[in-house]
């Protein structure tokens, strides 16, 4: 094995390792935005005419429950659960859409999230734990 493909292998289990960290991170981030719009913080914006306009209070549970959704992803990441790389990526893609649509809201905090999902879409994407384990080659105990 090359050093180079080493080194590959490397970046990309730490890159997911990083992408459960932004995951758990982003689900945080999203239960406290949900919080927020749901005790009608005077930092959101209600004011916008929007087509997507809802009530603020149901964008408030909508971030609750899809922050708690996407904390729970990332811990699953964390334990290497087999369906959460995919689980991952489909609910991080949820994500930055329920955040486009909260963008009159909250701004920079909608492309916040919607930037630290792409992350997490490109480094769990890249991450291929079938193939690391596949090229390691068995070395017994000395």
């Amino acid at each position: 094995m090359s050093e180079e493909s080493v080194v590959k292998r490397g970046v990309a289990q730490g890159s997911a390792m990083g992408g459960a960290v932004l995951l758990v991170t982003v689900g945080v981030l999203e239960l406290l935005q949900g919080l927020s719009a749901i005790s009608k913080d005077e930092v959101i914006v209600t004011g916008v005419d929007y087509t997507y306009r809802f009530d603020l209070t149901a964008w408030g549970w909508t971030h609750l429950v899809l922050g708690a959704i996407v904390t729970a992803a990332g811990i699953a990441l964390f334990t290497g659960a087999t369906w959460a790389r995919g689980g991952a990526m489909v609910i991080c893609a949820i994500s930055i859409i329920v955040n486009f649509l909260w963008l009159p809201y909250y701004p920079m905090w909608a492309i916040t999230i919607i930037a630290l999902n792409a992350v997490v879409i490109w480094a769990v994407s890249t991450w291929h734990p079938d193939r690391d384990r596949a090229a390691r080659p068995y070395r017994p105990a000395r």
